[in-house]
């Protein structure tokens, strides 16, 4: 395990932190960012730097200068013990499953969890011999009663990325740890910057890095953070999978970061406004935003986070599946496809049921997820006013 620092500037705000953090220009020739660093081997000098293993890196697998800079950003961010860089979002979940169980364990996952997750703890875990359960996405301090003696994780997404229930992490974690399981908590939707769930009493925290921190749509990455007490078996099982994000990946998830605070800040107000003005429509009979007052969950949305993210929903009217199509094919500025967090806005219908096995989606009408992009906002509102007048006319 590297333990070269993973912090070098006493960051007194998270603009600043991410502005100065993990890049070491002293080390790089005076380059302003860690450059691409790509490479399989590493040379030793001597047999005794070879048998000591302690350089600074020993192989190009387990990591270069360039996924340092990352996972030191990612680390202040979510106060964590250690962070590390992974191929994708789905690669930090299963390593961080994998990490706290063993064949005759049992896993609890909330029922609103993202579905490639799912399907690799039914497909896959399940086969290892490990139990795995649903529970619903509100159940609070319920969870106690769930807890089994082999129950050896809970994994919380928060809010979930289709149906946005907000669950209460340190209610989570308390039920969690009193029956002897480590939390994980998928914080992708809020990033550190507005949910610290480390800090609320989770142990691990994922992140599908190909979203928020990469903003651009154009790499796949993921990240975990851990608590002191649980990166050890992280790392562990990292290693023996092998899982490793290159160099040219991590340099451009490290330029995402760089400017999060910023893009953040202002999907923020686009994806606000908007879901306000969804309200107002005719055609809308639920919008699915945290932030809003009008969310069942907001009242943990406001004890538990500092802002909210891009992504929410919104419940039309029953209609036929041509009125669906009516709406989506026609867009213009919203694309229609899967992930988010680049400057780009997607609209994506959806249906939540095929992945819900405790608290069944039951509600009347279409579901539409939408990540707010950083185009104008009166573009946006007349690309989806548009697209509601032609649900409505085919309805």
């Amino acid at each position: 395990m590297n333990d070269h620092k993973i912090s070098n500037s006493p960051a007194s705000s998270i603009e600043t932190l991410l502005t100065h953090d993990g890049r070491e220009p002293d080390e790089q020739f005076g380059f302003v960012n860690t450059p691409v660093y790509r490479g399989s081997t590493i040379l030793f000098k001597t047999l005794a730097d070879l048998e000591s293993a302690q350089q600074r890196f020993l192989y190009g697998r387990a990591g270069n200068p360039t996924t340092e800079s990352v996972e030191a950003v990612v680390n202040a961010l979510e106060g964590a013990h250690r962070t590390k860089l992974v191929p994708s979002g789905l690669a930090a979940i299963t390593i961080a499953l994998l990490a706290c169980v063993k064949t005759g364990d049992d896993v609890l996952i909330t029922d609103s969890a993202y579905e490639p997750g799912r399907k690799f703890a039914d497909g896959y875990l399940e086969r290892m011999g490990v139990s795995v359960r649903y529970f619903d996405p509100h159940i609070g301090t319920g969870l106690t009663e769930l807890m089994r003696p082999n129950t050896r994780a809970v994994l919380a997404e928060s809010p979930g990325s289709l149906t946005f229930e907000v669950q209460d992490i340190a209610v989570l974690a308390e039920a969690a740890h009193a029956g002897g399981a480590r939390l994980i908590v998928d914080n992708s939707w809020a990033t550190p910057l507005y949910h610290r769930p480390l800090a609320l009493g989770a142990d691990i925290v994922v992140h599908a890095a190909t979203k928020m921190f990469v903003g651009h749509s154009d790499v796949m990455a993921g990240t975990i953070s851990t608590t002191e007490e649980a990166w050890p078996d992280v790392d562990r099982i990292r290693t023996l999978l092998g899982f490793f994000a290159s160099g040219d990946d991590a340099f451009l998830v490290a330029r995402g970061l760089r400017t999060l605070s910023i893009r953040m800040a202002a999907h923020q107000e686009r994806a606000l406004d908007i879901a306000a003005w969804l309200e107002t429509q005719d055609a809308v009979t639920q919008v699915l935003h945290p932030a809003l007052p009008s969310h069942p969950d907001h009242a943990i949305w406001k004890k538990n986070f500092t802002g909210s993210g891009s992504l929410f929903g919104f419940v039309l009217k029953p209609a036929s599946r041509d009125a669906v199509a009516a709406f989506v094919d026609h867009l213009q500025l919203f694309g229609m496809g899967y992930s988010w967090g680049g400057y780009e806005s997607l609209c994506l219908p959806v249906k939540p049921g095929k992945a819900r096995t405790v608290n069944p989606w039951t509600r009347d009408g279409n579901l539409f997820r939408v990540h707010i992009g950083l185009e104008g906002v009166d573009d946006l509102k007349a690309d989806l006013s548009a697209a509601l007048e032609r649900y409505s006319a085919v309805r």
